[in-house]
């Protein structure tokens, strides 16, 4: 069969490559097009265009950048006829996803389709259930609130088959310490405070600079960020300037896997670092006009999926103007602390358990395959 898949983030692009090495072990004769990043390329896909060139963050920033956005749209939908799909599969982005679904299920064209990792209409504009029902054949979830959400208040049947990370960490072999810190010129005596400033340009411009404040207050510890392979060095140096920080490109699990805690821009690394069990403090902001667009239309108690799975704030959010040195620095020496510490990895225990089991990428394959 012939799938044509859409991601278009460094996370979609993560749980797409797991989805296509699944699909490939079932179907071997599958032919998968589509958008997304270099692991999906490596998974098998053939990738036309690479969520670096698509990550547009915010109400603000979407707004300024509407002509790229909608010349985008233009050429996925004629990419699309012209690759004629068996189905196509949206992961996750959902503002282009759900304009591109519109017009996958008119009558003119009416392919079948698929949506992994489902839009959070429980955080902001639910109004949009009502395009999920006409326009989406089968839906699946990661988060466990979701099921009931969509199933118990808006009678739409869904798949809750599991959470994808828990294939990625799986699968993930830890470097031996001592090996990953001589080969990345660490230092062995110090421990590692890790920086995860997110995988778009414009995130790691607001909040970067604010996070590398707090190196000079832990003399004690060594800071490395954990870069996204589409974000280059220089990049990063910008905002860096003099600081002692290291920066290791394409490397999050194994750089969180010898790390005592984590300074992490809310998304889906809260989760990655969680589930490695890494204390963290989260982090986020944006511009002041999409933070006010914010306040008024996103329905959501907290903005980590930590904290949201878990109905309660088990890792501190520092948000907006709360995300300064002073702040980011005291929530950091509280998780250094041991007691802390313990706590708050028994409720990361609490949490990954909620998640379900592994396997969940391969599930999702076989249902996209099966289902008609």
């Amino acid at each position: 069969m012939k799938y044509y898949i859409i991601a278009g983030e460094a996370s979609g692009d993560l749980h797409g490559s797991n989805l296509i090495s699944e699909i490939i072990k079932v179907d071997s004769e599958a032919k998968i097009r589509g958008w997304g990043g270099n692991k999906m390329e490596k998974a098998g896909a053939n990738i036309v265009k690479h969520y670096s060139d698509l990550a547009f963050m915010g109400f603000y920033e979407v707004i300024i950048n509407l002509k790229s956005i909608l010349n985008n749209i233009k050429f996925c939908k004629e990419d699309i006829l012209k690759f004629n799909p068996d189905k196509i599969i949206f992961i996750d982005y959902p503002g282009f996803n759900l304009r591109i679904a519109k017009w996958a299920k008119s009558k003119k064209n009416n392919f079948k389709t698929y949506y992994y990792i489902a839009p959070q209409i429980w955080a902001w504009n639910e109004k949009r259930i009502h395009e999920i029902k006409k326009n989406i054949d089968h839906l699946y979830v990661i988060l466990p609130f979701e099921k009931e959400f969509f199933e118990n208040k808006h009678n739409y049947k869904v798949n809750y088959l599991g959470h994808p990370l828990l294939d990625s960490i799986s699968d993930f072999k830890k470097n031996v310490k001592e090996n990953f810190i001589k080969k990345n010129n660490l230092n062995n005596s110090k421990p590692i405070i890790a920086i995860l400033p997110g995988s778009r340009k414009q995130e790691i411009k607001k909040i970067l600079s604010v996070m590398i404040e707090v190196v000079d207050d832990f003399k004690d510890y060594q800071f490395v960020i954990a870069a996204a392979p589409n974000i280059s060095s220089e990049f990063f140096n910008k905002s860096i300037k003099n600081k002692n920080v290291k920066i290791i490109s394409n490397k999050t699990y194994q750089i969180l896997s010898i790390s005592k805690a984590a300074i992490v821009t809310s998304g889906t690394a809260t989760l990655e670092t969680a589930i490695l069990k890494v204390p963290q403090v989260v982090c986020y902001k944006t511009s002041f006009f999409s933070y006010f667009l914010a306040k008024i239309f996103v329905n959501i108690k907290f903005i980590s999926l930590v904290n949201l799975i878990m109905n309660e704030e088990i890792v501190k959010e520092l948000i907006q103007s709360d995300c300064c040195k002073k702040s980011i620095s005291n929530e950091l020496k509280n998780i250094l602390d041991n007691n802390k510490r313990k706590n708050l990895l028994l409720k990361y225990d609490e949490l990954i358990s909620k998640l379900g089991t592994a396997g969940s990428s391969k599930r999702v394959a076989n249902d996209i395959i099966l289902n008609k």
